[in-house]
């Protein structure tokens, strides 16, 4: 389990980098992206990283991406782990820096030996209010 976790922390770390290449080089061909942003499923090759590039491109600086209680399950060539991450950046013409707390989930797969990202899930809660407006305020707790 520690080959995932580190798969998982490295690639979170090389965001901040600003390496788009680098981040995606941790993800196996044809793999599966529910990310925050529309559309609700991104066809395509997720590896092109111009997508990546453009997203950083909309920050002063690239992001920083925190994950914390990750949990990791394996059997065999297979793993699956959830997190709670947080991403942090300022937004190009922003006064300040913003935090967001998110639930994510990934699928890994050992390919060659290596452990890659097959599937990726993150989501935000929304308010159940009616106004389904996205909770972005949220914090973990214990």
């Amino acid at each position: 389990m520690n080959e995932i976790q580190e798969v998982i922390e490295r690639k979170a770390a090389l965001l901040e980098t600003g390496d788009a290449k680098a981040v995606l080089s941790h993800y196996a061909p044809g793999f599966v992206e529910y990310n925050l942003a529309p559309p609700l499923r991104r066809p395509g090759d997720g590896r092109d990283p111009s997508r990546l590039e453009a997203w950083m491109d909309t920050f002063e600086a690239p992001p920083r991406r925190e994950v914390t209680r990750l949990e990791i399950t394996t059997d065999g060539d297979v793993a699956f782990a959830t997190s709670i991450d947080c991403l942090s950046a300022a937004p190009r013409g922003a006064a300040e820096r913003f935090h967001l707390w998110f639930r994510v989930t990934l699928g890994l797969r050992r390919i060659d030996g290596r452990w890659l990202v097959t599937h990726e899930h993150e989501s935000v809660p929304f308010e159940m209010d009616g106004s389904f407006q996205a909770s972005t305020g949220l914090t973990p707790t214990d």
